[in-house]
């Protein structure tokens, strides 16, 4: 038989790999800009530190920090296309959420909890599940948290051996995302709350046990900061991170890093975490200082930034669901409650006790395993099995400029194109080398004197006009019914040379 996580994990790889989820993984442009540098990797064995893909900003420094990755996706992509890609990025997800509710159960939760929190953290994650980077940021925060959190809990056992491997995990999560900052911010959060507790401490074998723990933190947050170094760039790359996430423009305007909005579905979700976990830390028992902590960092980074919700939502889930499973457990005990709720919630306590019991003894994960090893035949096959075609991952003609770029293919223009940022790396994975772009989503290259123009031109704001003679374009691909393609239309300088339900091509007329 098959374990909950197992079929958490077969439903999550399906949906998203042949199901209604699997266009969201190739929802975001930037996939095609990690799949082209993956494959200049490749081609000519260095990793890339110019930039080659901009016609304005050709030949400048650019820190491709998720080298890694994009060397992983790019072999993918060569053994399998976009079906490979996709499902390696499902597959990712998949463990991911699957990881986290074993881990819930293993702190404690109960089955109904953690699956009911599980879904909600799934729900919030939905805004970002795309094929890029990010998703296996989502993992190694899991594991990262875990690692950190079981160290504390273990305190009284002596050393626990995972902690020494932070440097390792942060050998490899340094090289494939920027999200490495993560880690390092729950070493301190980690490292914060252990002094407070020592300082609080009274007993002289706590005060050991805790001076030793917080030795051992230290040491292996320091090593870790300095495996971290053991990259492309150096120290570099943490100065560059640092700029990139301090920078005020870029964090007002990019909208993964504005706040999220919540009349969407995905941040309702979260808000709903946020409000369970605000009753289970008024009702439950009290929460240690750490976990506390996390659970008011993650609520802080998910409200902060949208980019934030994924992870932001499998940290507090893995923080309240014991609690909140403890919580119900004890109120079927609770005589101030209502008898026909207390039957209920001793009933529900008995079901997930023996739930629990039987998830916790199936651990062959055969299921998963034979799920992966179809998929990967199916990615062979050129998304066929047998004779049926149940693999078909694409760009979507409805977001992305499909059908403008068969016509810029066709009649053979090897001009610089001027786009939208989200298009462009859709237009590098289509068109490089033969045709380069004014911007894509690298926001952290093009920096702020750049972008601003950008949006000068693409806000028709005023002095739009020169801006847009700076740049100095020939070709100019638009969404159909946005405000500088309807301006344009009426500029005799520009000539509509191909339309359709998604974009506009403009070339500029000769003198």
């Amino acid at each position: 038989m098959p374990s909950i996580a197992d079929l958490l994990f077969l439903l999550l790889l399906m949906s998203l790999s042949i199901g209604i989820l699997a266009p969201r993984l190739l929802g975001d442009a930037g996939t095609g800009w990690h799949i082209v540098n993956g494959q200049l990797i490749l081609r000519d064995h260095t990793i890339t530190r110019t930039d080659p893909f901009s016609a304005t900003m050709k030949g400048q420094p650019w820190y491709a920090w998720e080298w890694l990755f994009d060397l992983a996706i790019a072999r993918i992509h060569q053994w399998a296309g976009l079906n490979g890609v996709v499902f390696f990025a499902a597959t990712v997800i998949a463990v991911t959420f699957a990881v986290a509710f074993r881990l819930a159960l293993r702190r404690g939760a109960s089955v109904p909890v953690a699956l009911i929190l599980l879904v909600l953290a799934i729900a919030s994650s939905a805004i970002h599940l795309f094929a890029r980077p990010h998703i296996l940021s989502w993992l190694l925060a899991v594991v990262w948290f875990e690692w950190l959190d079981a160290s504390e809990t273990n305190l009284a056992l002596g050393r626990d051996h995972r902690l020494f491997w932070l440097p390792v995990l942060t050998l490899f999560w340094v090289n494939v995302h920027g999200g490495f900052v993560l880690g390092f911010a729950l070493c301190g959060i980690y490292l914060c709350s252990g002094m407070m507790r020592y300082w609080r401490t009274r007993e002289s074998g706590e005060k050991v046990l805790l001076r030793g723990w917080l030795g051992r933190l230290a040491a292996v947050s320091g090593i870790s900061f300095l495996t971290g170094l053991i990259n492309p760039f150096g120290y570099k790359l943490y100065l560059h991170v640092f700029q990139y996430l301090s920078d005020r423009f870029l964090m007002n305007h990019i909208d993964e890093f504005r706040s999220p909005d919540f009349h969407g579905v995905a941040q309702q979700c979260f808000a709903a975490l946020l409000l369970v976990a605000m009753v289970s830390v008024a009702t439950g028992r009290r929460m240690r200082l750490s976990r506390l902590l996390v659970l008011l960092f993650a609520a802080y980074s998910g409200l902060y930034a949208s980019r934030n919700l994924p992870v932001s939502s499998l940290l507090i889930m893995l923080v309240i669901a014991p609690q909140c499973s403890e919580t119900l457990a004890r109120a079927a005990d609770n005589s101030m409650i209502a008898t026909w709720l207390r039957r209920f919630l001793t009933w529900q306590r008995g079901f997930a006790q023996r739930v629990g019991e039987l998830e916790n003894r199936m651990r062959g994960h055969l299921w998963a395993l034979v799920a992966v090893l179809i998929g990967t035949v199916v990615c062979a096959q050129q998304g066929q099995l047998g004779s049926y075609q149940i693999m078909r991952a694409h760009f979507d003609a409805k977001r992305f400029p499909v059908g403008a770029v068969d016509e810029l293919e066709r009649r053979g223009i090897r001009e610089p194109v001027f786009s939208e940022d989200y298009w462009g790396g859709y237009l590098i994975y289509r068109l490089y080398p033969q045709n380069r772009v004014f911007v894509d989503d690298r926001h952290d290259f093009y920096g702020d004197a750049f972008l601003k123009r950008y949006l000068k031109i693409i806000h028709v704001e005023p002095g739009w006009e020169q801006a847009l003679k700076e740049v100095n374009p020939t070709c100019v691909l638009l969404q159909r019914e946005s405000t500088l393609t309807n301006i344009l239309k009426e500029v005799p300088q520009w000539t509509v040379v191909y339309e359709d339900q998604t974009a506009t091509l403009f070339m500029k007329s000769s003198p």
